[in-house]
């Protein structure tokens, strides 16, 4: 199934929007976040550049407008990345909303259909691999 992914500030406001191809479903909310960063860092390691736009800022990486600045370019570890984006949620760094409904836990099972859009709220700058 493909699901469209978007990026938003608290206030609102859209700062990305993808499109995920091959999302299992039923999914968790667990294997979602982990499916997104890994196509997030196969996408950059497949060539790498100085910035990065995922979900969690990598370690050594400077948060600028829309995405991560690093200081040179190197492959990312997608399960680091991937474990630490998990943390942040669980530690209320962004939250998951289907459609217009939060999502709190991340062993519920989403079955999404192609016309949902499942946003990321971030709230604070996050760290990972």
């Amino acid at each position: 199934m493909d699901v469209t992914i978007a990026d938003a500030t608290a206030p609102g406001r859209e700062t990305a929007r993808q499109l995920l191809a091959g999302v299992p479903s039923p999914v968790t909310l667990r294997e979602l976040i982990r499916f997104r960063v890994r196509e997030e860092v196969t996408r950059y390691n497949a060539n790498p550049a100085p910035r990065f736009n995922g979900l969690v800022q990598p370690v050594d990486a400077e948060a600028t407008l829309n995405g991560y600045s690093l200081t040179r370019p190197r492959r990312l570890d997608w399960e680091k990345q991937a474990a630490t984006a998990l943390e942040a949620f669980e530690d209320n760094g962004f939250f998951v909303f289907v459609d217009d409904r939060q999502v709190d836990d991340l062993d519920e099972e989403l079955t999404l259909a192609d016309t949902d859009v499942v946003s990321f709220v971030r709230l604070v700058p996050l760290v990972g691999g």
